[in-house]
């Protein structure tokens, strides 16, 4: 195996579940109870400080162990997540994923980190109830029996447990997984079975198999075992959890007290690892049930004739098992049944080999265009349909590429919410995040290149826009302010909406700064989105004060350009007091698109063909009138714009002139153009740096015949009919 290729798969997934234990963070503190949650968020630092083991990332390992320990005891109800032990979960999380970082460039980490380290494990010991001294400062490591064993303080065996009910046993339950290294490392599983013989009186062991692969595949030295152990002691957790301490470290160890909440059987229910359970053999393997009472309740069922009971039932009836403990068991086998369904369908990938196979998808959309037109030229009805076939698989081929690179934004806007959290109380103000539209989805490339735009509208949203909570409660509103997150597709676009339920903008304000700054002049007619938009300009700013976050005119420009560099617009809406609502509007992809292609003279140009409306011939009346630009459609006024006029085109004119009518946002405008010439797909390309800012134009693509198409840029072209700006060729 390549060591370094397991190293990068380590770092993406610690990062992945990074991720998730801070979603999951965020969540618990409005759910502290929620078991589930509070598994998922041990289960990523588990697995984590595991995988970290494995490359000899000891400071990994020792920072991991100690926010590991913390978890485990909040998840067997020793400690309450509160909201100061949340956030010191979350700054760990963050120091974890800076000592991921050194892992990733193999360096080292400084003495600041290694400073930070040890801070951080001070305030963990806190809630561990040891001093620092006690806690392991290195990646465990198998000991000899002479050494005293360096593990944290465990908890005594309380006598009474809140919460839930319990399950009648005076033994305690010992679940054990061997790893597979465990015989390379001169342990011997059995042994550890005899040694805790000595401590008290096994009363059955069940010895689970079913990781044991076929005989083809089995290497000698893999250990594949693992046992339920019910086991009867009057000895402590942590004397049990020193029989295993020698190898603590290549097993996976669960340790249930007598008289055990029915929630810590559910646990670990869930994080059995079986694949092809049954009902029966979840319960058995788990503890709950042995072997001869699982065979006597099979037996009942069987006797039960034509009326043949689920075991489950018989379970319950037999008062063998609560019914809490068989509907998780019956959860488990649904998801063991529904993890290996779709695990032979998952694949991580690259993503550089995905922008690689849009690169050559792209090449052939141009070989296939230029092929098509050979054939047509060549007037063969066999090989114009053999084209005409190739050309619909080199779409479907397109299609199934882009919605390999779609993602879902839920995943960014979930990143908010630690931001939100953050800046909420930096600034003193009860702010809360709502989620909308999340599982829409767009081009990864755009996701990638969102988050710092939508970064700076939050951190403005919530130090500008949303008020104090005096101040809120005087207006009749919740003392909470809220900014929403909400995502949709529109006319071949995606829609992002940030808005808050803040105070606004103040039209007034905003017009008094714009003429005080030169930007309007005192008597010039503008209406209430022009001035709004003036919030855009560099160094534009109304705020009285400068803070942390915001207040020195810089920020909101470089939204817009980020925004136009993605081929995006970006509207605003606001209520004086009633809130502001910032509209951006993106490509659903910056590769590939359904292009309609139009000549005017001898140039050609492609508009996307989702805003392309439809397309009607030019009345010879209105040319006779002149150009009014404007034209009655089916008793609607639209506003059209002649592309031989904005850029000049020379060359002759068709016979008759055809208006394309095309919609963004709403809004219906024309383009006057000489030719139609249908549908094309269109692989987009930059104009580069000289010609990147030319208004009106998008991009470029190449067709069959090897000439250059100029992509239009309706958003702006539409802006230019709007406003009646003189012509982009110059």
């Amino acid at each position: 195996m390549n060591l370094d290729d397991a190293l990068n798969t380590f770092i993406i997934e610690s990062r992945e579940l990074l991720e998730q234990m801070e979603t999951a963070l965020l969540n618990i503190e409005k759910s502290p109870d929620d078991a589930d949650i509070i598994n998922a968020i041990f289960r990523a630092a588990h697995t984590i400080k595991g995988s970290a083991g494995l490359f000899g990332l000891d400071y990994i390992v020792s920072f991991t162990h100690v926010v590991e320990s913390v978890l485990d005891k909040v998840r067997s109800s020793e400690l309450k997540i509160t909201t100061e032990l949340a956030a010191l979960l979350l700054e760990s999380g963050d120091h974890i994923g800076i000592l991921v970082d050194h892992a990733a460039n193999a360096t080292e980490p400084d003495e600041a980190t290694g400073q930070r380290s040890k801070e951080l494990i001070a305030k963990l010991q806190t809630y561990l109830g040891v001093a620092p001294a006690r806690m392991p400062v290195s990646a465990p490591r198998k000991q000899s029996k002479n050494e005293s064993p360096d593990m944290p303080v465990e908890f005594e065996h309380p006598v009474e447990r809140e919460g839930g009910g319990e399950v009648e046993t005076d033994h305690w339950h010992i679940s054990v997984r061997f790893g597979k290294d465990v015989f390379r490392n001169g342990m011997d599983p059995l042994s550890f079975i005899r040694y805790l013989s000595t401590l008290g009186n096994i009363i059955h062991i069940v010895t689970l198999t079913d990781a044991i692969p076929a005989a083809s595949e089995i290497d000698a030295e893999d250990c594949h075992l693992g046992f339920e152990i019910a086991f009867k002691s009057d000895v402590n957790k942590s004397v049990i959890e020193g029989a295993f301490e020698f190898v603590r470290e290549d097993c996976v160890l669960r340790i249930l007290p007598p008289r055990s909440k029915i929630t810590e059987y559910l646990d670990l229910i869930r994080d059995m690892n079986g694949e092809n359970l049954r009902l029966g053999d979840i319960l058995v393997q788990c503890g709950t049930l042995t072997r001869t009472e699982l065979e006597n309740a099979l037996r009942i069922q069987d006797s039960a004739g034509s009326e043949i009971k689920p075991i489950g039932e018989v379970l319950i009836e037999q008062n063998m098992v609560h019914a809490p403990v068989v509907d998780a068991a019956l959860e488990r086998q649904k998801q063991i049944k529904d993890n290996k369904n779709n695990e032979v369908n998952l694949i991580r990938v690259d993503s550089h080999k995905l922008d690689q196979l849009i690169n050559l998808v792209g090449e052939l959309i141009i070989a296939g265009a230029g092929t098509t037109l050979l054939a047509k030229r060549a007037a063969m009805p066999d090989l114009v349909e053999a084209t005409a076939t190739l050309s619909r698989m080199v779409e479907e081929v397109r299609d199934a590429a882009l919605s390999m690179r779609m993602v879902q934004i839920g995943g960014t806007f979930s990143r908010f919410q630690r931001v939100v959290r953050d800046v909420s109380k930096e600034l003193g103000k009860d702010i809360r995040l709502e989620i909308r539209g999340a599982e829409t989805e767009l081009d990864k490339t755009v996701v990638e290149k969102i988050g710092d735009p939508l970064t700076h509208l939050v951190r403005n949203s919530m130090d500008h826009g949303i008020e104090p909570a005096e101040v809120r409660i005087a207006c009749g509103k919740p003392a909470y302010g809220t900014v929403t997150f909400n995502a949709y597709h529109d006319s071949g676009n995606i829609v992002i909406e940030v808005s808050d339920d803040g105070g606004g903008l103040n039209r007034d304000k905003i017009l008094a700064k714009a003429i005080e700054r030169g930007l309007v002049k005192a008597d010039q007619q503008i209406t209430d989105k022009e001035i709004y938009n003036l919030i855009f300009e560099a160094g534009f700013s109304t705020a009285e004060s400068v803070s942390n976050l915001s207040g020195r005119g810089v920020g909101m420009d470089v939204v817009r350009r980020n925004i136009q560099a993605l081929r995006g617009t970006v509207e605003i809406d606001s209520a004086l007091g009633k809130g502001l609502t910032i509209s951006i509007r993106l490509p659903l992809t910056l590769a590939i698109i359904d292009g309609f292609l139009v000549g005017v003279g001898d140039s050609s140009y492609v508009l996307p063909l989702d805003m392309v409306i439809e397309c009607i011939e030019l009345p010879p009346r209105t040319i006779e009138q002149g150009d009014n630009n404007y034209l009655n459609l089916r008793g609607e006024v639209l506003p059209y714009l002649r592309l031989r006029d904005l850029f000049e085109v020379e060359g002759q004119a068709g016979r008759r002139e055809n208006i394309v009518v095309v919609q963004y946002a709403g809004h219906k405008a024309g383009l006057v153009v000489d030719k139609l010439l249908g549908e094309f797909q269109t692989v987009i390309k930059s104009l580069g740096k000289v010609f990147g800012n030319v208004r009106g134009l998008g991009g470029f693509t190449i067709m069959g015949n090897g000439e250059v198409a100029l992509i239009l840029d309706v958003p702006r072209l539409m802006q230019q009919v709007a406003t009646k700006e003189p012509s982009l060729a110059r």
